[in-house]
C-alpha cells in the first residue's frame, strides 16, 4: 500500500512518516511532496493508493490540486488546522480529515478506513460535492453524503425527515425515498444538522423541524411530520416544540 504525503511543513511530513511507519503496518512505501505543483508531478508518477493532503500550502491549497485531477484513483484524507469552514465542509462530504497536529490513532484509524475503501470509484463525485460546499451555497441549497454498505448518497438537507438512533448507527428517513442506514452515531450528525435547525426531540430522534405537520397530545405526546410519520417528543422539548409550530401558522 503506498502513501503520498503532501504538505508544506517539512517537519510535518516527517512526522507523519514517522507515524505512518509506526502505527501503519499495511504501508509499505511513502512518498512525500510540499505543494500543489509537486503534489501533482507526485501523483502522476507515484500513482499513491492513498493521498494525505494539506488544505493550505505555499503555492495554493489541496482543493485547487484536488480540482486538477480528474479522475482520481486514491483515498483521500485531508490534514488541516482548526479551519472551521472547511471541516464543516468535509463533515457534509463525508470526506475525512485529520487535525493538526495529527493524532497517531486518529491518523491509525483514517488509514484502516482508507484502505476499506479502496475500490470506491465516487471520489471524484465527493470532490465535486466538497467544493459546491465550499462556494458558499445557501442553506436551502446544502446537500449532505450519507454512505451505506453499497452506496453513497447525495441527500438535500431538506428533504431530511428525521433520523434515528440505532446502537452506533444513525437511520436516515428521507422524503420520496427509502431510508439510509449510516454507520456513524447520532451524535456526530446532530453537530452537523444542528446549526442548520434540526432539533434534538428525543434521545434517538434528530427531526427537521420545516417537516413538522403538528403535535399529536395522545400517548404522551408525539410529533406527526409529512409523509405520515410519527416521532416522539420529550417533555423538556414540548414547549419548545409548540411554540415553534404556532410561529409557522
Amino acid at each position: 500500500m503506498k502513501v503520498l504525503v503532501i504538505d508544506n511543513e517539512p517537519n510535518l511530513r516527517t512526522a507523519i512518516k514517522a507515524l505512518l511507519n509506526a502505527f501503519c503496518p499495511e504501508i509499505t512505501v511513502i512518498e512525500d511532496a510540499d505543494g500543489v505543483r509537486t503534489g501533482l508531478q507526485k501523483i502522476k508518477s507515484f500513482h499513491p493508493d492513498i493521498v494525505l493532503l494539506d488544505v493550505e500550502m505555499d503555492d495554493g491549497s489541496g482543493f485547487d490540486l484536488m480540482k486538477q485531477v480528474a479522475h482520481p484513483s486514491f483515498q483521500l484524507i485531508f490534514v488541516t488546522a482548526h479551519n472551521k469552514y472547511a471541516i464543516e465542509a468535509f463533515q457534509f462530504s463525508a470526506i475525512d480529515y485529520l487535525l493538526k497536529p495529527v493524532d497517531p490513532d486518529a491518523l491509525q484509524k483514517s488509514i484502516q478506513k482508507a484502505i476499506h475503501n479502496i475500490q470506491s470509484k465516487d471520489l471524484s463525485r465527493q470532490i465535486e460535492f466538497l467544493l459546491h460546499q465550499l462556494n458558499g451555497k445557501h442553506d436551502h441549497d446544502k446537500r449532505i453524503v450519507l454512505k451505506d454498505i453499497d452506496n453513497i448518497y447525495f441527500v438535500r438537507i431538506s428533504d431530511i425527515l428525521y433520523c434515528l438512533a440505532e446502537g452506533t448507527y444513525t437511520k436516515f428517513y428521507i422524503q420520496n425515498s427509502n431510508p439510509v442506514m449510516v454507520s456513524k452515531n447520532l451524535k456526530e450528525y446532530e453537530n452537523i444538522l444542528e446549526p442548520l435547525g434540526f432539533i434534538r426531540t428525543h434521545h434517538s430522534y434528530l427531526v427537521n423541524p420545516s417537516k413538522i405537520i403538528r403535535f399529536d397530545k395522545s400517548d404522551g405526546g408525539s410529533l406527526i411530520l409529512e409523509d405520515n410519520h410519527s416521532v416522539p417528543l420529550s417533555q423538556r422539548k414540548k414547549e419548545w416544540v409548540l411554540t415553534l409550530l404556532e410561529g409557522k401558522n
